[in-house]
């Protein structure tokens, strides 16, 4: 096939190939990296690692590199081997421009300050949802699968040291943040756009595979709002950069208070569900100052005047 007549495939069969590219370099990766965890480690730790049992010594370590080489690295490379070879358009497919106003890095970083009392609002919205009763166990099943979830989360961000905290937030903070948005505000954004010629329904539909794909159906609104706004930052200022920012500040943050709370240095535990430290009203002024530092992100972005010209 040609590179114009990739790009010329109806988007349905875009994604299946990306799709497909994904599942590929995630299966081979973590071929690779229970390879190198036996190699290394022994086929007890990588049988540990697998029932997340870290009683084990070098369990840990062993579960970071599964987690990385099985499916960080893949998912990255999947979304450049797309965009690069295979639509052969990067520009478009993973927006890497730096060409945006960089006061929007300071609106991001005020709009993700403010966010929080409407992710947590979110958060126990969710939790309080319930599917019907002859549901019940498809619901056990997302709340086992929430608890799997969080358990690894748990096993993951483990840190004693200063050190250990950095080393985490360039992992799980920049990293993460750097792959989840090459896929999904990158090719996956811009395969719906060109299947829907519709940018909100592009943004809303990738918003609910992301908050789907993380596997935490008990905090799926939150993520799904988060998903949005990622979504209309990089619509707006035609880069992919302004996303991961965001992202990175979200991962960032929820790395250094996961730090604190485990050294004693702070009471609020992020773990913890059911703490409500907001109230209503902080939820509506959070609401309205993210709307007010959205509308002004967008001026800006599109470079229209703040004030008129006397």
């Amino acid at each position: 096939m040609t590179v114009n007549t990739y790009k010329q495939l109806h988007p349905s069969l875009q994604l299946l190939i990306f799709i497909s590219i994904t599942l590929t370099g995630i299966f081979i990766g973590y071929l690779i990296g229970a390879g190198l965890i036996i190699a290394f480690y022994g086929v007890n730790v990588l049988t540990s690692v697998a029932r997340l049992d870290l009683s084990t010594p070098n369990a840990a370590d062993a579960l970071w590199v599964l987690q990385i080489i099985s499916t960080t690295l893949p998912i990255f490379a999947a979304a450049v081997i797309f965009a690069r070879f295979i639509v052969k358009d990067p520009r478009e497919y993973l927006k890497t421009t730096f060409k945006f106003p960089p006061v929007l890095l300071a609106i991001i970083f005020c709009i993700m300050l403010f966010s929080s009392p409407l992710i947590e609002l979110l958060s126990n919205i969710n939790q309080h949802l319930a599917l019907p009763q002859f549901l019940s166990g498809l619901q056990q099943w997302m709340r086992d699968s929430e608890d799997k979830a969080q358990k690894l989360t748990v096993v993951l961000l483990q840190m004693k040291t200063f050190w250990s905290m950095v080393i985490k937030v360039l992992i799980v903070g920049l990293l993460t943040a750097v792959v989840e948005e090459f896929m999904f505000r990158g090719c996956l954004q811009t395969l719906f756009t060109r299947w829907t010629k519709n940018t909100h329904a592009a943004i809303w539909i990738t918003a609910i595979l992301f908050s789907s794909f993380h596997m935490e159906f008990f905090g799926f609104l939150p993520r799904l709002m988060l998903g949005v706004l990622f979504g209309y930052l990089v619509a707006w200022s035609g880069s992919i950069w302004t996303s991961v920012w965001a992202h990175f500040i979200n991962n960032g943050t929820a790395v250094v208070v996961t730090y604190l709370f485990q050294n004693k240095m702070i009471k609020y535990n992020p773990d913890d569900q059911h703490v409500q430290v907001f109230n209503y009203g902080s939820y509506l002024f959070s609401l309205i100052i993210i709307l007010f530092l959205l509308l002004l992100y967008k001026n800006i972005a599109a470079g229209k005047k703040l004030l008129p010209e006397y």
